[in-house]
């Protein structure tokens, strides 16, 4: 059963609010693998999966701030267009970034104005109401 300390193993389906999927560990049959409580995951959703256990599914919604969070307009930057190869400059594409720390964090451009171009640090689902379906594969402590 799962507790605040379990590690589990579970496939996840995220739908967003029309119905439609916006993500699954199913499509290549990676399940994600996470430790309670290690803070990769809101406390709202470490709440739904409590007392579960191998084998269990549940399917649950949580609102952008339990999900992935608000959209936070401190996470949009305007960069000059010629920063970026001009084959990758399309609204929509995403595009990985490295941080100082060495990690790499992903960037949506929204906008392409003249000189300027807008990327979004947001996560592509803040702001969204999600849907969660999942399904526990295994759990230990």
């Amino acid at each position: 059963m799962i507790t605040t300390t379990s590690e589990i193993i579970f496939h996840v389906t995220m739908k967003l609010e029309d119905g439609s999927a916006a993500d699954s560990t199913k499509v290549n049959n990676k399940p994600a693998k996470l430790r309670m409580g290690d803070g990769s995951l809101s406390p709202a959703f470490e709440a739904e999966l409590q007392g579960l256990k191998a084998g269990d599914s549940k399917e649950f919604t949580l609102y952008a701030k339990d999900a992935f969070g608000e959209n936070n307009p401190d996470n949009i930057y305007h960069m000059d267009r010629n920063k970026f190869e001009a084959e990758s400059l399309e609204v929509g594409a995403i595009i990985m970034f490295s941080q100082q720390d060495g990690n790499e964090i992903p960037g949506v451009i929204r906008e392409i104005v003249g000189d300027s171009v807008t990327i979004d640090f947001n996560h592509p689902l803040a702001g969204q109401t999600i849907t969660f379906d999942v399904e526990i594969i295994e759990v230990n402590e």
